[in-house]
């Protein structure tokens, strides 16, 4: 269900102009109901007599930001008109960000964090992509699919993508069929350009394939098929209409238009919205969706004219990640309908915005993206105030400048307990300390982390939640472990060459030594580690950054590596372009740095290892998907 925090300026009525009716629509001010007005008064008497309790002011604003309780899900309809429901692909689409792989092991964290911030679907992988990547959302199905959160007992939907074939709908549903509400989503092409040049098919037959492959995915014993025709932003309107039609009969109960190439514009992307809904025979036996990419820097807008103009499901990313310029963000949808309810006719999710600050972190960690500071809702500048002039609004009455509160989106984390971690503290406290931040972790993995934590809080007095969010990423969020760090040395400096020497050890425990120079520290580390290894790698990207303020701060790198085809001695199976990332965290640069490189050769390691293991064929293995 959603959660509402109630704030005195969270709430568009705030604004004098936006009491002006529109034309045609109804607007909170043209409501009867007289909660409005007295939300007006007491703002007026607060600004008339600054001692004045805002009590009055609180409870109205409640009132004006609650939200019903979240339908019982139905696969092809929902009981409540005004109920939006969220579909996230952070673990799909969001993954398909260069280099933002993420392991089996945090796409299973994340999965269950989006399960507590409330969406209702949850697309959490391309099942036939590869044989990880179906263990993955099969892992997911298994747990998130099956355990109730939340004072509501919500359970999301798991979704698996495939394309048009039987054999990725197989992958599909030998993944999510263990989920209590399974779903497959199966997708084609259908706009010219699409057609001619990359399916290389007909509009008759591009049809009968969809028809064809929802009517397959169903007979599986799916009750829930979500179908997409790719490039809808582009396509035919009345060939759009047709095919929609013919796979509403096949069985299809969701229908996803997607703005694959984010090409649209708000009103343009409204209308087609609109124009399917008036013109699809037997659309009212289905569920519209939106999936708008931000190439254009529109997806947010776009996805808020669709469900505008009727779309009751809208596909998002945490952080807006995604393929290219990414997807429309979660945050920014969710927040603007809940800010601007009454200007949407009523609309409302069931997203426990509260969490949205934690799950915003937790990809950020996992992923390797990090957002820009200026970034809507959840970016470090987003509630920050510099101008003298909104400084002194703020002190005044922080609704001058602030639209939504910080504790809307869990921004401000208080502890409860009032623990503050250090070399003293036991396993009693870090364990609380990560349930409160989100995290469940077994014995095993928590004794990890433990013996991690104590070596780092025996160095620094205090040990921040951002120093436990990294210690966790580099001990327990790591890929398969090929390779395992046991000694770094460095030396570097103006009066010579910088040297390394990296002890590693392998899967049988035994130790391999390698010594290097290089034009620093890093390079003669990571080239020590190349001649243990021997995998010719490109590094296309390196980033380090302080978890925290300090001289003793965590340092946390992220890097981005690929194959070096040109080597022939390891051409990763054709598979050249996949990169890979990895991250590391220690107070030490040079040991944080190789932690990162070896994360990102265990991920490539595992992946080649994967490939050669399967019997399926390259075509399916090497799959990427834009919708």
């Amino acid at each position: 269900m959603a959660s509402s925090s109630a704030k005195p300026y969270c709430c568009s009525s705030l604004n004098p102009a936006h009491s002006t009716p529109v034309a045609g629509r109804t607007t909170l001010s043209t409501l009867p109901a007289a909660k409005p007005r007295r939300f007006s008064h007491g703002l007026a008497a607060v600004a008339a007599n600054p001692r004045a309790s805002r009590t009055a002011v609180l409870r109205s604003v409640h009132a004006c930001l609650a939200a019903p309780r979240r339908p019982e899900y139905v696969p092809d309809r929902i009981d409540d008109p005004n109920y939006v429901r969220i579909f996230d692909t952070t673990l799909r689409d969001g993954e398909q960000s260069p280099g933002a792989t993420m392991t089996s092991a945090e796409k299973l964290v994340v999965a269950r964090q989006l399960a507590r911030l409330g969406v209702d679907i949850i697309e959490a992988g391309f099942p036939a992509s590869s044989p990880d990547d179906l263990d993955a959302v099969r892992s997911i199905a298994i747990e998130v699919g099956n355990t109730p959160v939340g004072e509501d007992g919500h359970v999301p939907v798991i979704c698996g993508l495939s394309r048009c074939n039987k054999r990725d709908i197989d992958a599909a549903w030998e993944a999510v069929r263990h989920a209590r509400k399974p779903r497959i989503h199966t997708f084609i092409a259908t706009s010219e350009i699409h057609m001619q040049h990359k399916l290389r098919k007909t509009p008759d037959q591009v049809v009968a394939i969809a028809r064809e492959m929802v009517a397959y995915a169903r007979s599986l014993g799916c009750p829930d098929v979500e179908f997409s025709p790719e490039d809808a932003g582009r396509s035919n309107r009345e060939f759009l209409y047709h095919i929609l039609e013919e796979v509403i009969k096949a069985g299809a109960t969701t229908l996803n238009i997607p703005d694959t190439v984010g090409y649209t514009l708000p009103h343009e992307f409204g209308k087609l919205i609109a124009d399917i809904k008036a013109n699809t025979p037997g659309i009212e036996n289905a569920i519209i969706s939106t999936h708008c990419q931000n190439d254009l820097g529109l997806a947010s807008a776009n996805t808020l004219a669709g469900a505008y103009a009727g779309a009751r499901q809208l596909e998002v990313t945490i952080n807006g990640i995604g393929e290219r310029a990414g997807n429309a963000s979660l945050e920014e949808v969710v927040m603007a309908i809940k800010c601007r309810r009454e200007l949407l006719d009523g609309l409302y999710t069931g997203i426990n915005s509260q969490h949205i600050t934690m799950t915003s972190k937790m990809v950020q960690e996992h992923s390797g993206l990090h957002v820009q500071p200026h970034k809507a809702i959840v970016g470090a500048n987003a509630f920050a105030h510099e101008s003298g002039i909104h400084q002194d609004g703020m002190l005044k009455f922080k609704g001058t400048y602030e639209i939504i509160s910080p504790d809307d989106i869990g921004l401000t984390r208080a502890n409860e307990f009032g623990i503050v971690l250090g070399k003293l503290s036991g396993r009693h406290a870090v364990r609380t300390k990560l349930v409160e931040l989100g995290y469940e972790i077994n014995d095993r993995e928590f004794e990890d982390f433990f013996k991690r934590y104590k070596e780092v809080a025996e160095k620094k007095k205090r040990v921040t939640d951002e120093d436990i969010e990294a210690l966790l990423s580099d001990e327990i969020f790591q890929p398969k472990v090929i390779w395992s760090l046991g000694d770094v040395q460095a030396t570097c400096g103006t009066l010579g060459l910088s040297t390394a020497t990296v002890k590693l050890i392998t899967l049988d425990g035994e130790e391999k030594i390698g010594c290097s120079v290089g034009t620093g520290p890093v390079d003669a580390a990571y080239k020590a580690v190349d001649q243990i290894i021997q995998i010719p790698t490109i590094l296309r990207e390196y980033s380090m950054t302080s978890v925290t303020e300090g001289i003793d701060a965590i340092a946390t790198t992220r890097v981005v590596i690929t194959g070096d085809v040109s080597a022939n001695k390891y051409a990763l199976t054709g598979h050249s372009n996949r990169s890979f990332s990895g991250s590391g965290a220690a107070m030490d640069v040079v040991v944080s740095s190789v932690r990162a490189y070896l994360s990102a050769l265990n991920k490539m390691s595992s992946f080649v290892g994967a490939i050669k293991a399967s019997s399926a064929a390259p075509e399916t293995l090497s799959a990427q998907t834009t919708e």
